[in-house]
């Protein structure tokens, strides 16, 4: 195999690149294995008999310890990226702004992931190569003669593929944009609380009881004081959105007739862009994406108290338990008026616990994954979207519906 090109990322982000392969390679067959800090996917194509085999690998590690600055060689990755410092320092600039920009950066990359091909894949390639770099604010090493290349030498792009810096010099761009998440920050994380420090024992005494795989390094979740859960308005409002695109997922109304819905009642402005382009297009495919909406209508509908529990991970919702004088819509039912009648939610704390709880067993369903291993007594799909609006309910990075992260 060929070395495509190096990504790296500010990021930890193994258990979503699966996804973004998927995406460029719906057909491809993809496996995973690891070995020591290196985790490694191999994806082939088959496109024909006497068609020549396509294939490629990806290897991905991350640092032993996440940070935004070198302190010390802990890891393989470390030495390398001390090394790739000390190689870019060398190197002159046209753009001695961006040149130090790209320091900088450096010295907050968490994870590597070089790619390597056989066959001819590089229109793909550059695809894939672009998507993860834009979503995970990747900077890519590049050698020359390759489709992604902009210089004859190697040299460095942007998440945009567009040329930060080369071994003669050279620049195209006038800024990079360099992002610490605060999650990766040393010495500077405040003192964990009490409530930090219970809520963490008390999931990990619930994991215990369901006999799985327990990763006791995993860190707390933010404290009480540092937290802000949504306001009941935000909530119903999102649960009827919910409920809506759920009734066409399933088939019991149409597209047309939930957009129709949500005009006549004056809600059509709080879709998201992903719920208008579902309605815009809503494909057997979508559908079944978004049938999966149920464990977060029934998440929310618990933080609304409509419900009592949550109930196990390894049950899948079942919303007909939610009575129809408490669901926000129905045939000419106007949703406005459930929106207005809520006006308080289940504690802080509790809806922490259940965030904290759903953090730890979706770290495990991530590592049975990467691991190819099976998940005892919790189902991968009912934990996730769980995990997905608990983490919307506590404003986790203050990220919008669309865009909630699930990180373990």
């Amino acid at each position: 195999m060929e070395n495509y090109c190096t990504i790296y990322s500010h990021e930890l982000y193994f258990e979503k690149i699966i996804p973004e392969i998927q995406k460029v390679f719906p057909k491809g067959k993809i496996s995973t294995s690891v070995q020591d800090e290196r985790k490694t996917i191999q994806v082939s194509i088959k496109e024909g008999l006497f068609k020549p085999k396509k294939e490629f690998q990806i290897f991905y590690r991350e640092r032993t310890t996440p940070s935004y600055k070198i302190l010390e060689i802990d890891s393989p990755l470390t030495q390398n990226l001390s090394g790739m410092v000390g190689f870019v320092n060398s190197l002159p600039s046209t753009n001695e702004k961006v040149k130090e920009l790209l320091l900088q950066k450096i010295q907050t990359l968490n994870s590597e992931l070089p790619i390597l091909s056989k066959g001819d894949l590089d229109e793909e390639l550059k695809m894939l190569t672009k998507n993860i770099c834009q979503s995970f604010d990747g900077i890519v090493f590049a050698q020359p003669n390759i489709n992604i290349s902009k210089s004859d030498t190697q040299h460095f792009l942007n998440k945009d593929l567009n040329l930060i810096l080369d071994t003669n010099g050279n620049c195209e761009i006038e800024n990079l944009e360099v992002k610490i998440d605060s999650i990766y920050f040393d010495g500077d994380q405040k003192e964990l609380t009490e409530d930090q420090k219970n809520r963490k024992s008390r999931s990990e005494s619930i994991i215990k009881k369901y006999q799985i795989k327990l990763n006791t390094n995993l860190p707390c979740i933010e404290s009480e004081n540092d937290t802000i859960i949504r306001t009941p308005k935000e909530i119903a409002e999102r649960v009827t959105l919910l409920a809506t695109t759920n009734m066409v997922a399933f088939n019991h109304i149409s597209a047309e007739q939930a957009i129709e819905y949500l005009k006549k009642y004056n809600l059509l402005e709080k879709a998201t862009q992903k719920e208008l382009s579902f309605l815009d297009n809503p494909t057997e495919e979508a559908k079944s994406h978004e049938t999966w909406k149920c464990e977060c209508i029934w998440v929310l509908s618990w933080a609304l108290e409509i419900i009592e529990d949550l109930g196990s991970p390894n049950n899948l919702a079942d919303l007909n338990k939610i009575a129809s004088d408490r669901y926000p819509i129905g045939e000419d039912k106007d949703p406005n008026l459930f929106i207005k009648s809520i006006s308080a939610t289940r504690s802080k704390s509790e809806i922490l616990d259940a965030n904290d709880l759903y953090y730890r067993l979706d770290w495990v369903c991530v590592d049975a994954r990467i691991n190819e291993t099976t998940t005892e007594n919790m189902h991968p799909g009912v934990v996730y979207e769980r995990h997905y609006a608990l983490n919307w309910l506590v404003g986790y990075m203050n990220q919008d519906w669309d865009n909630v992260s699930c990180d373990t």
